[in-house]
């Protein structure tokens, strides 16, 4: 089986290898995380760099798709288990555990080289959620629903990032961003994993806080929905140093909330896959929605 799986690898043209790199960064979903960086960037600087952006983009983005990537070499045989991830480059023999190692190896170095050139403490939070996401909460995705706390953890970091490259500093600000980020990011996994559940049980993993569909997972998404609401609204207080929101700005954030928890109640009243996926969605929009209007409200 090895050799055959080495032949196909080799048969790869070097255009292919590059397409299954990028695939290993789960580019899309990295750009997401990109986006909040820029988001915190913006909302901390007082005067904007051009060149600094550009290492927080390029340096987030490599930071990011190492972690995505580290993360699938050591999932590779559990994502051969599940549809959604069967087709993913390791699995498929696109690229060797070796290739993807030294992929992912460059891309971490490299990346975290360009946030080290922004200040220390950039670079010192990069090396933290990388360290976190693959040898902390990877891992613990076996062992059970303790991952998605511990991996909310690095998955809030972005927005935190891009203030502290803007400021090279630490203060409440960044906190509020990263409090936002990580109660999000409880609705939006526990949707995916609703959705997905019956998949990462074939692959060992058992990640809804009562390791079923049912009333106690959901009472938790409606809950950690609600708490998400709040801290979302906080710069409107004056509670927050120089990170504040005008009334206007507060009641669009406000009204993408009751969006959110609206879609978070009716997954409690039906516990249907359907409002999971709706739910999902909600989550969505409701992350870079909320960092638009932010900066937004800024500027103007």
């Amino acid at each position: 089986m090895e050799e055959i799986q080495k032949i196909q690898t080799q048969s790869i043209s070097l255009t292919a290898k590059l397409k299954a790199v990028t695939e290993l960064t789960k580019a899309r979903l990295n750009l997401s995380v990109v986006y909040s960086a820029m988001a915190g960037y913006l909302l901390g600087a007082n005067a904007i760099s051009g060149l600094t952006m550009l290492y927080l983009g390029i340096g987030g983005f490599l930071v990011v798709g190492a972690a995505n990537g580290f993360n699938q070499i050591i999932e590779r045989d559990r994502d051969l288990l599940m549809k959604r991830t069967m087709n993913r480059p390791l699995p498929t023999g696109r690229l060797s555990v070796l290739e993807a190692m030294i992929a992912c190896t460059i891309m971490a170095f490299v990346g975290l080289y360009l946030l080290f050139l922004i200040n220390p403490l950039t670079v010192g939070f990069g090396a933290f959620a990388l360290f976190m996401y693959v040898l902390v909460y990877t891992p613990l995705k076996a062992v059970g629903p303790i991952a998605v706390f511990v991996g909310a953890l690095p998955g809030a970091i972005p927005a935190l990032l891009g203030w502290v490259a803007a400021t090279n500093d630490f203060d409440i600000e960044p906190g509020v961003l990263f409090a936002m980020q990580f109660l999000w990011q409880f609705a939006h996994f526990w949707a995916i994993g609703w959705i997905a559940d019956e998949e990462y049980k074939k692959a060992g993993y058992v990640l809804l806080p009562s390791r079923e569909r049912d009333t106690r997972t959901a009472t938790q998404i409606v809950l950690y929905t609600l708490f998400t609401i709040p801290v979302s609204l906080l710069p409107f207080f004056g509670i927050t140093g120089s990170l504040s929101l005008s009334w206007v700005a507060a009641l669009i954030i406000l009204a993408a909330g009751i969006f959110f928890l609206i879609k978070a109640i009716k997954l409690f009243k039906t516990r249907e896959i359907k409002d999971a996926r709706a739910l999902m969605f909600a989550s969505i929009i409701y992350l870079p929605v909320v960092q638009l209007v932010y900066v937004i409200d800024k500027f103007i």
